[in-house]
Formats: C-alpha cells, structure tokens, sequence
C-alpha cells in the first residue's frame, strides 16, 4: 500500500546560543527557509501520477475508483476527485461516463488536440475549468474553404450542442449573442502559411501538403474577456483573406 507523503511543518526556531557565561548569547540565529506547502489533493496528483509513470495502469486501461484509490491513499473521496480532475484537465485521464477513468491514449478523440492546453491559458480559466471544444468545415460555392477549431468556456455558453449548431442558420457569433447573452466585441488574429496534414487535407478536400492559410484568433468580450479561441487553416487557391483596417 503506497501512503501519501506527510504534510510537512516548518521547523522549530533554533534555542538561542549559550554565551561564555553560560547565559544565553543576544546573536540572533539564522532563520531556516520553510519547505513550500503542497494542498493533499495535489499530493495525490502526484502519487497517481507515480503510478502512471510506473505503468502500473497502461494507456487505455481503467485505473481504480475514487472510492479505491480514498482507500488506498487514505484521503477522502472529494480529494482524490480534485487530482483526478486536473489529470484529466492536463490530458492524462479520459473519464467516460458510465464506465469510469481510464489511461489517456494518442488514439482518444479528446486528447488528441494537445492545443487545448492553450486554450485554457488563453481563456483565463482554471485547471477545473470546462472548455466546449467544436470543429467545423465551412463551405463557399459548394467548396470547403475553411477548417475551424474552436474553444469557448463552457460556463458560458451552457447547453450548447452540435445540434444546436447544425440548426442554426445564421452566423455563430449571432448565435452566441441572442442565445448565451456573449457579445463579442474585439478580436486580435494571427496569420501563417502552413501546409495541411494529411487530415485537413482530406476534410477540405486539397492534395497533400497545399499551402494554407492558418489564423488564430481570439475574441473578447465587455472588460477585454477573452470569450472564443479559434484555430484553423484556410484554402487559398480560390480564395482570399480579407481584413479590413480601420
């Protein structure tokens, strides 16, 4: 049975030194820097994350219950939720409902865009925190043009679903305002030429390795809240990028 490691005190202060006449010297002993305080439910990450590095649970296979590993570790259950949370936060666990946590794999559809790590950072959102993830192909004349990857705080735009999107007939950011209340108001973009992967290419429907068009955007709401994290390349043989200034 692995125990966590003890919560660690800071040391007592050091008796004062005795002088020559055996009465207590007025020299100030030096202060010992206290060792940084780690909460329980992050020692448990750790530990887990110990018997994942050991392979004690392969890629693919179901790791114990909370209720399991609250024994194992000698903590309660709502602590070992909270490490398994961010584990599977950072892409390390898979939970699937009904059927538990298991081992995060390459072949898993939701670890696969290793982007999302950013998109929580540039969101401003916690570890704990939910992301709705779409990806979508948007068409022109007939043509696939554009490949979106989109992160938006699920906090936010709660009950939205890819139905719900497949429905709506007008543009997404209208979507956002009339049905979740999220105006955006300003977004910054980034742009690069890159070539398109053997995926891409096939959803837009290009040969291999054509030059695209990549744009990263972010969009803000009231407050300069970053509210949308969008990524995706677009065709330019038949198509232009337009920007305007102002």
């Amino acid at each position: 049975m692995v125990t966590p490691p003890p919560l660690i005190a800071a040391p007592d202060t050091p008796p004062p030194r005795a002088g020559a006449g055996g009465a207590a010297s007025s020299a100030v002993a030096p202060v010992l820097a206290s060792p940084s305080f780690s909460p329980l439910y992050q020692q448990i990450k750790t530990l887990i994350l110990r018997s994942l590095q050991n392979g004690e649970w392969r890629p693919g296979e179901a790791i114990p219950s909370e209720i399991d590993l609250a024994a194992r570790f000698k903590v309660s259950q709502g602590t070992v939720r909270k490490a398994v949370d961010e584990l599977a936060a950072e892409n390390l666990l898979v939970r699937r409902q009904g059927k538990g946590t298991f081992v995060a794999t390459h072949a898993e559809e939701q670890v696969q865009y290793r982007f999302l790590r950013l998109a929580s950072a540039a969101l401003h959102l916690r570890p704990e925190d939910s992301v709705v993830e779409v990806r979508r192909v948007l068409h022109f004349t007939g043509q696939p043009v554009v490949l979106d990857d989109i992160w938006l705080p699920a906090h936010l735009f709660k009950g939205l679903t890819a139905e719900r999107l497949s429905e709506y007939r007008g543009p997404m950011y209208g979507l956002f305002e009339s049905e979740f209340g999220v105006l955006m108001i300003c977004a910054e973009e980034k742009l690069r030429a890159v070539s398109a992967d053997e995926g891409g290419a096939a959803l837009l429907k290009v040969a291999a390795r054509p030059p695209l068009l990549r744009v990263k955007r972010l969009a803000f709401t009231y407050g300069d809240q970053p509210v949308e994290l969008r990524r995706g390349p677009y065709r330019t043989d038949r198509h232009y990028y337009r920007n305007e200034l102002s």
